[in-house]
């Protein structure tokens, strides 16, 4: 895999944990869906001013598969804020990795062919979130086990925003694509929040740190629609996949939240499959 595709996907990676973190830490405070919708609205700003400057069509192939994306990525971030909102940073973020598996699998059933070592390197990343994510099983508190059900939703849906924000900027137009997972995500959210009759009000304090947690997030999804140009699909998303790995530093050198052995083991795994499958060709 070209050191392009690794780097972009890396650096998507470490912003999307960076996000996830704040996003965590502000679900605290606040609801979480009101911090997803104006979160993702921050981000439209920037698509808008990009569309702005943009002197060509879209390409509405990649906006319909954008639409998709943006589905999977509504619904898996108001569940993985909200699980945040519950369980441990350092335990919640490693399930929601296990997404990887999502695009991965779907990659190879529709053609792709990675190389062993990449296979190797993908199956070590993966294994090492879950078992990063081994200490939540053991716990018996109900908000915990409500935590992990939400992280597992979480997982799913963002494995599928995953594959088709890189199907669409690899076969189409980046920017189209980020267009109609923005459309997609934003008109999500603003239907749910309305079925429950949500208030979308945050308090004026709020609203720089909500709209920076967008921005970190749109900016994630460009780096990581551009390393999907440049790599495998099945390996690139499990790269991209890996942002709990950030999110998990960030929450035991600000935090202060300890990790357990199995964790550490977990993390260190999640490493050397980094490892591998940069080497992968």
């Amino acid at each position: 895999m070209s050191a392009a595709a690794v780097l972009l996907a890396l650096a998507s990676a470490a912003v999307w944990g960076t996000a996830d973190f704040s996003g965590g830490l502000v679900s605290r405070r606040l609801a979480a869906i009101p911090v997803t919708v104006i979160s993702q609205a921050a981000g439209s700003i920037v698509l808008l001013a990009a569309l702005a400057i943009h002197d060509g069509p879209l390409n509405w192939w990649s906006f319909r598969v954008g639409l998709l994306a943006g589905l999977g990525g509504g619904v898996g971030l108001a569940a993985f804020y909200r699980a945040l909102s519950l369980g441990t940073m350092s335990i919640v973020s490693p399930v929601v990795a296990c997404g990887a598996v999502v695009p991965f699998a779907v990659s190879v059933a529709t053609g792709e062919r990675p190389p062993k070592l990449g296979v190797a390197g993908a199956v070590l990343a993966v294994g090492g979130a879950v078992l990063a994510s081994s200490e939540e099983r053991r716990a018996a508190e109900p908000s915990r086990g409500r935590a992990v059900a939400l992280a597992v939703l979480a997982a799913v849906a963002l494995g599928l925003f995953t594959y088709f924000l890189g199907l669409g900027s690899r076969e189409g137009s980046p920017l189209s694509t980020l267009t109609g997972a923005r459309a997609g995500s934003l008109t999500l959210l603003v239907l749910l929040a309305a079925g429950r009759r949500e208030s979308l009000r945050i308090g004026w304090r709020w609203l720089a740190p909500v709209a920076a947690i967008g921005l970190l997030d749109i900016t994630a999804n460009v780096l990581f629609a551009l390393a999907s140009r440049h790599g495998l699909l099945a390996l690139v998303s499990v790269l991209g996949s890996l942002y709990p790995v950030m999110t998990i530093l960030l929450a035991y050198s600000i935090l202060g939240e300890r990790l357990s052995r199995p964790q550490l083991a977990g993390v260190a795994a999640a490493l050397a499959g980094v490892a591998a499958l940069s080497a992968a060709g």
